[in-house]
């Protein structure tokens, strides 16, 4: 009874998985479980991280059942591997939220009219490397470390006196003048880690996920995700149900 059980419990994923996939990703019932795994895994971050493993798993299920009669078993899983496809199953089908996870809920965000100069000299004593630029309850860019960094060095280029650009301009006009705002994006509080994972995936120089209530430029952030964040949550990820 204990060897039916875990074989039970095995396929039971399965067919679990098989289904979320197909639901999840809009799928054709006529395409192979195989099939379903690879399309899946290139939008949703959980599906990619395991990818290699479910395709395994779906030829160690053909082994177990080996006949269009799926109340035949004649093979059976060890413990850990069912564990295994357990944990990944419930990833699947119920993934974290960021905001219950890795979100970050200590930060700050600035006012559009704060002098380069003062923003800064805020970065330097708080340690915040991005921070949120709000105008009018509005987020209107993220001011970045980096990107003022590269800024400062083309007006340096160009021979500008920098002292007088960094007192004399504000954090609008310097993101005004940075002329991009792709490494930055908002989303709101019921993302989940597998699209968190995603969105860094799809743009590469993406530094920066503000979450808000319902996703939306007009409320404040909840939280903060920085792409120095992503080997966190894929421990989170490795550790889940553990």
């Amino acid at each position: 009874m204990e060897k039916e059980s875990r074989a039970r419990r095995f396929i039971n994923c399965y067919n679990i998985i098989d289904q979320a996939l197909r639901v999840q990703g809009d799928m054709s019932k006529s395409i192979s479980y195989t099939e379903a795994v690879r399309k899946s895994a290139r939008t949703n971050g959980i599906v990619k991280k395991y990818e290699d493993v479910l395709v395994d798993y779906g030829r160690l299920r053909n082994a177990i059942v080996h006949s269009a009669d799926t109340t035949k078993l004649i093979a059976e899983p060890n413990e850990e591997v069912v564990e295994e496809f357990e944990k990944i199953c419930s990833l699947i089908c119920s993934p974290p939220l960021a905001v219950d996870t890795i979100c970050n809920k200590k930060f700050a965000s600035l006012e559009h009219n704060v002098k380069l100069h003062d923003v800064m000299q805020f970065m330097y004593q708080s340690g915040y490397s991005s921070i949120p630029i709000y105008k009018d309850s509005m987020l209107i860019g993220v001011a970045n470390a980096t990107k003022i960094t590269r800024l400062l060095g083309k007006k340096l280029y160009q021979k500008e006196d920098i002292n007088k650009y960094i007192t004399s301009t504000t954090i609008e006009e310097a993101l005004k003048d940075l002329f991009e705002n792709n490494y930055y994006t908002i989303a709101n509080e019921k993302t989940t880690l597998d699209k968190i994972l995603n969105l860094f995936s799809e743009n590469r120089k993406l530094l920066l996920i503000i979450i808000t209530k319902n996703g939306s430029l007009l409320e404040q952030p909840i939280g903060i995700v920085t792409a120095g964040d992503i080997m966190e949550i894929n421990k989170i990820l490795d550790n889940f149900g553990a």
